[in-house]
């Protein structure tokens, strides 16, 4: 028990040092600019790529519900669909927002599909399947990408190799794995006591399709803001946006907020201001996390009120 509180507390730990380190390397990116130049940035986002922006996003958490329909068939259980889409985009928008998603979005599905009779050996499976399946689609999008186009790793961030084509090796190796898998290893595996089955290799193919054009979709987000005199592709920014992403998600700082700035800064900040990519990143998270958290708390209010 003492070794899990000290565990908890060190990730905790860990999780602030690396956020005040982030806000330190942004402070010093952005020191040669004062609060209206990133005000002034952010006015300057045309509406119409704020328009594309919501729109992206609206298809993006439509994408999302399919982690817990793929979950429900992987369990081989049924709920109607109107009752998975509501559970999976309010427990998608607290935990993508918030963070920590034992916490939010799991403790959000726990409660409503335990009220719609779900046990909670099957809510388990299927929390397990969807941050699996999440995970999934970052390995095969970013492997893919950073082997066919590797980006350049800034010193900054201290990392063994000079370009992230290794990552992106290992990155696929392990849905190749994964896949393989699927196909040959019918019974289940006990990994530290816990029974593990791999699902059926179409269920398996439809988890990476899925989590792979919510990234993609997620990225498309944040490009849609992004400065329109910035000279680059949406595959290029696609790698810079899934290395960040995958710094912030591991760093366990909520949302990635800190670490995620700082690594596009670090790589974008050669092509146009830190305070224009500051304003896109400020209108990229009100678009894709703080918007859908608001519709989402909504939701889970009215849901509140009615049924209780």
């Amino acid at each position: 028990m003492m070794l899990k509180k000290l565990r908890f507390n060190f990730s905790s730990l860990f999780g602030l040092l690396l956020l005040v380190l982030c806000v330190w390397a942004i402070a010093n990116e952005l020191h040669e600019y004062n609060y209206r130049d990133i005000l002034n940035s952010l006015a300057a986002i045309p509406k119409s790529r704020l328009s594309w922006a919501i729109w992206l996003t609206a298809l993006g958490y439509l994408v999302m519900i399919g982690y817990d329909i793929l979950g429900f068939s992987y369990i081989n259980r049924s709920l109607t669909w109107n009752k998975i889409a509501l559970t999976s985009f309010i427990s998608s928008a607290f935990s993508n927002t918030i963070g920590f998603a034992l916490l939010t979005g799991s403790a959000i599905r726990y409660r409503f599909y335990a009220n719609w009779g779900v046990s909670a050996v099957a809510i388990a499976q299927v929390i397990a399947f969807a941050n699996f399946t999440f995970w999934l689609g970052m390995f095969a999008v970013a492997g893919f990408l950073f082997i066919i186009n590797p980006l350049k790793i800034p010193t900054q961030i201290h990392l063994p190799f000079a370009t992230v084509r290794p990552i992106g090796v290992i990155f696929l190796l392990l849905v190749a794995i994964y896949l393989i898998g699927s196909i040959f290893i019918k019974q289940p595996l006990i990994i530290r006591g816990q029974e593990f089955r791999f699902p059926s290799f179409k269920i398996s193919l439809a988890q990476i399709a899925i989590s792979s054009f919510d990234w993609i979709l997620a990225a498309a987000v944040f490009y849609a803001v992004l400065p329109s005199n910035m000279s680059l592709s949406y595959l290029d920014f696609l790698g810079i946006y899934l290395l960040a992403m995958f710094a912030g998600v591991v760093s366990n700082v909520p949302g990635g907020l800190g670490v995620f700035e700082t690594i596009i800064l670090l790589i974008l900040s050669s092509k146009v201001s830190p305070a224009a990519i500051l304003a896109s990143m400020l209108a990229y998270r009100g678009v894709y996390y703080f918007l859908p958290l608001l519709v989402a708390a909504g939701l889970l209010g009215l849901y509140e009120i009615k049924f209780r």
